[in-house]
């Protein structure tokens, strides 16, 4: 190696806490990408109009779990933003499923209050990923030095 060569380093990457922080992230994404999956497919039938969102969600999801285990620190805002958006269709969706458990109503692959739960379980799953995003980013994973 040319002993005049620019070596860059990101300290804060080294950080125990950084480690932690993009850890928890990425499976935080990957367990809301796992729920949402599950809910999708177990209510596939019943679903009116959401199928592409909630697919496009998976997929956006597993796609920032890798982009934020790669060190992508940009993309926690996005992470953030996703996770506040899905959470208000969790709350406005979940309480549907329950109202599904009654006589005259066909049950989709998976009992519609199971959904119900699912779909509730998502809420404090995004904001524990708002909670955990903002974190990653203030750690500035992005800082670089020269030496």
């Amino acid at each position: 190696m040319d002993p005049g060569a620019m070596v860059i380093d990101h300290p804060n990457r080294d950080k125990t806490s950084s480690r932690a922080t993009r850890a928890i992230v990425v499976a935080l994404l990957l367990a809301s990408a796992l729920l949402l999956t599950i809910a999708t497919a177990g209510g596939w039938t019943k679903l009116q109009g959401a199928k592409p969102v909630q697919i496009a969600y998976v997929v956006l999801y597993v796609g920032l779990a890798f982009a934020v285990a790669r060190w992508r620190s940009g993309l926690l805002p996005v992470a953030a933003a996703c996770a506040i958006s899905l959470a208000m269709f969790a709350v406005v969706s979940g309480p549907q499923w329950f109202d599904r458990d009654g006589a005259g109503f066909t049950d989709p692959a998976l009992d519609a209050g199971v959904l119900g739960v699912l779909t509730l379980a998502l809420v404090p799953l995004q904001i524990l990923v708002i909670v955990f995003a903002v974190q990653g980013f203030a750690q500035r994973w992005s800082v670089e030095i020269g030496r």
